[in-house]
């Protein structure tokens, strides 16, 4: 029993020591695995001595003539032939005043007319027999002399009556309300049997096919523009090549901007009043770098923050922050200044995950410093 309890011992003892013996191996730190270094996407700065600056500017789409039509003498609307939203060519009647007052007149000038007409030919005959007495010393000098004033008499009242019934002829002519020029009625200001004051326009008129942009800008931005230069515009979503026509001589007293004008193409459906942008383009030589969007950060007192990948004396890539200003944004880019390098290596995304300092693996080519 003795021999047999000591082999049990010496058992158990064995397995106590083979159980150390692994333990002790899995232990052993040169057996774990060194955990892989994070992965960081990288871009090289390039330096730029200036960046194009876009700029818009808002307007308005204009007719090349919006005029207000109406007669040059006052009277009753009798006829309108045209209303709003219809399209008038040039010479088209538009609308006519009630010219029977002025028929009635000229009727009586005609007839005046008449009566002069039939005293001059009785004077003119008087005249040729008295001279013809006169020559056979019947008739006295005097009574030719009579003769002949009262026949200048008939023939200037003869021209004051032709020139009071051309005068009536133009009043009816303009009666008539004629279309200075091709376009649309925007408004109809007057119904039909109104008394229309005199000048007061009857309809306002849009010019068709000469289609205009009115835009101010500043002057420094005036002057570098030259008449006769392409410009690009949008209204909308629509984009067109606009050609600069003037530029105005003075600013604007409200605005403090200098009015532009410029020709649309012919053949654009816009409406008269559309807001207009146009896009300019302005070089600001100043120097910088530039880099996407999803590569900044917010940082403290208005700047940005860019990460920047250092390789140091061991060959380690580390994570500096750098403090940087945006000059200027154009979509998902910024074109920024500071404390930056020439060809030095940035993190464009994945920021969230990274602390100053951490050893990261860079994933495209860097710049060393």
């Amino acid at each position: 029993m003795d021999r047999l309890s000591r082999s049990r011992r010496i058992h158990s003892i064995s397995v106590l020591l083979g159980l150390a013996l692994l333990a002790g191996c899995d232990g052993d730190p040169g057996s774990k695995q060194s955990k892989p270094l994070p992965s960081v996407t990288t871009q090289v700065l390039e330096a730029q001595n200036h960046y194009e600056q876009t700029l818009e500017f808002s307007g308005t789409v204009r007719a090349g003539n919006t005029t207000g039509v109406g007669f040059e003498l006052g009277g009753k609307l009798s006829q309108l032939m045209a209303d709003t939203g219809d399209k008038v060519q040039t010479g088209q009647v538009l609308a006519r005043l009630d010219t029977r007052l002025l028929d009635a007149e000229l009727r009586e000038l005609e007839a005046s007319l008449a009566q002069n007409s039939a005293d001059l030919a009785l004077a003119q005959a008087t005249l040729k027999r008295s001279e013809t007495l006169n020559q056979k010393g019947y008739a006295s000098g005097q009574q030719l002399d009579e003769l002949r004033g009262q026949l200048a008499s008939l023939e200037a009242g003869r021209a004051r009556l032709q020139a009071a019934r051309d005068a009536i002829k133009l009043k009816l002519d303009k009666s008539s309300l004629i279309a200075p020029f091709e376009g649309t009625i925007s408004i109809r200001h007057f119904n039909l049997g109104e008394v229309l004051p005199q000048g007061q326009p009857v309809f306002t008129l849009i010019q068709s096919g000469n289609p205009q942009a009115h835009v101010g800008v500043p002057a420094e931005l005036a002057r570098s523009l030259s008449v006769g230069s392409a410009l690009d515009v949008r209204v909308g979503n629509t984009h067109y090549q606009a050609r600069l026509e003037g530029i105005s001589a003075a600013l604007n007293p409200l605005t403090r901007t200098v009015g532009l004008r410029l020709a649309l193409p012919g053949d654009v459906a816009l409406l008269n009043g559309e807001i207009l942008y146009l896009n300019l383009s302005q070089q600001i030589n100043t120097p910088g770098y530039w880099v996407p969007m999803s590569a900044l950060t917010d940082g403290l007192r208005g700047l940005w923050n860019l990460y920047v990948v250092v390789r140091n004396d061991q060959g380690e890539y580390r994570v500096e922050r750098r403090d940087v200003e945006i000059l200027y944004t154009d979509k998902d880019r910024a074109y920024l200044t500071g404390a930056l390098g020439d060809k030095e290596a940035y993190i464009t995304q994945g920021l969230h995950k990274l602390v100053v300092g951490q050893q990261v693996s860079p994933i495209s080519q860097l710049a060393t410093r």
